[in-house]
């Protein structure tokens, strides 16, 4: 039968490769109609093989009711994984929000996809790379400039306008309308779309390609269909989009010359400038560092022990650099309230207000490590800056 006679929804493209018949449903992360799409192309196909657009990590998080209650908050801190689980809860609440405006479950459609599988007997392939290794290519290449960027864009992502018209998001779900969205976005973060989208392309048609069966239905988001398409045709390695970026011996050199030279110029203010200038370094050293990361901790609303442990730690760890303050008044906050089964649980809940982020006791401890952290990181420029404009 043809597709049309089969009746397949619009947003349904059929692609010839090779022996196989490839139908790659375009969907909206928040759209009920895409989980009816989704629902009526697989019932009608009945495919070998089902697609979805995950990996098992972002699969397992969507299927398995408890994972936020394994979460080891004192081992993410000491991982260095805070803010990174920051960022994904930001992005996280940004999409259940607009779901809930719409009515609709964000990833319904991949979770709708995996179902209709297990009924009709098809293979279900999770074709998406891995997200951690996505999340370390898109943050390894990007600059210090692009990164702070990307952050104030994670943060006010929280604001969502009051009502997300569902015509808005039918439109997003049109080809032309979609790539003029991703044609904005890679003028502003060209490099995160190279390794977000691009990449994620090529890897999706190259999984899609060789998955097996005769028959199969891809469920990806509809930003990833023209691509795909380009790239399904032929055979393409994916090694290369497997890989960590290297880490460059800059940051490094740059991490430990900041706090030499600090140290440098406060040894310089006492045997050449006279002890009275050396101690006024000290303390403006230890004052401007202690209160600027005090300050983050106190603006994430931590216990006042917490603050104090953010004022104490960050002028010894800004000339540390493998121990930082907010990590130190994380574990610290996290020390004081331990998080309970239900505080995790509440977490999706809680990222959906102002007042849950700062009222969540996890979600707390999160927001006291970013904010002393990015304290103590001014702190360490104003007062570099001040002590060594009193050292010419």
């Amino acid at each position: 039968m043809t597709d049309d006679v089969l009746q397949l929804p619009e947003r349904v493209t059929h692609i010839k490769v090779d022996h196989k018949d490839v139908y790659i449903v375009g969907t909206a992360h928040i759209s009920k109609e895409s989980v009816e799409d989704v629902r009526t192309t697989i019932q009608t196909l009945k495919p070998d093989t089902v697609c979805i657009e995950l990996c098992q990590g972002r699969y397992d998080a969507l299927t398995q009711k408890d994972a936020w209650q394994k979460m080891n908050i004192f081992k993410i801190i000491r991982q260095k994984k805070a803010v990174l689980l920051l960022a994904q809860l930001i992005l996280g609440a940004f999409y259940r929000r607009l779901g809930e405006q719409l009515g609709a479950v964000p990833g319904a459609e991949m979770l709708e996809g995996a179902k209709l599988a297990g009924e009709t007997g098809a293979k279900l392939v999770l074709a998406d790379r891995k997200i951690e290794i996505t999340l370390k290519r898109v943050w390894g290449y990007l600059r210090f400039w692009d990164k702070f960027r990307l952050m104030m864009h994670l943060t006010a992502s929280i604001c969502v306008p009051e009502k997300i018209d569902a015509e808005l998001i039918d439109k997003m779900k049109q080809q032309d309308q979609l790539e003029a969205v991703l044609t904005e976005f890679a003028e502003k973060f060209p490099e995160i779309k190279k390794r977000l989208i691009d990449e994620r392309d090529i890897y999706l048609a190259q999984q899609i390609r060789h998955c097996p069966g005769s028959k199969v239905v891809a469920v990806v988001g509809a930003g990833h269909t023209s691509g795909i398409q380009k790239h399904i045709d032929h055979d393409e390695p994916v090694d290369e989009l497997l890989e960590l970026p290297p880490k460059s011996i800059w940051p490094e050199v740059f991490k430990w010359a900041v706090p030499a030279a600090i140290i440098g110029l406060i040894i310089y203010g006492f045997f050449r400038q006279g002890a009275a200038r050396g101690v006024e370094n000290i303390y403006i050293w230890v004052l401007v560092n202690g209160l600027l990361s005090a300050a983050g901790a106190a603006l994430a609303l931590g216990h006042p022990v917490t603050i104090a442990s953010a004022f104490l730690a960050a002028p010894l760890t800004s000339l540390n650099p493998l121990v930082a303050a907010g990590w130190v008044a994380g574990l610290v906050q996290a020390w004081i309230r331990t998080p309970t089964v239900a505080d995790f649980e509440d977490l999706p809940n809680a990222t959906n207000t102002w007042k849950g982020w700062w009222k969540n006791p996890a979600l707390k401890i999160l927001l006291v490590t970013a904010l002393a952290n990015l304290g103590s990181v001014i702190g360490t420029y104003v007062a570099g800056t001040w002590i060594f404009a009193r050292s010419i």
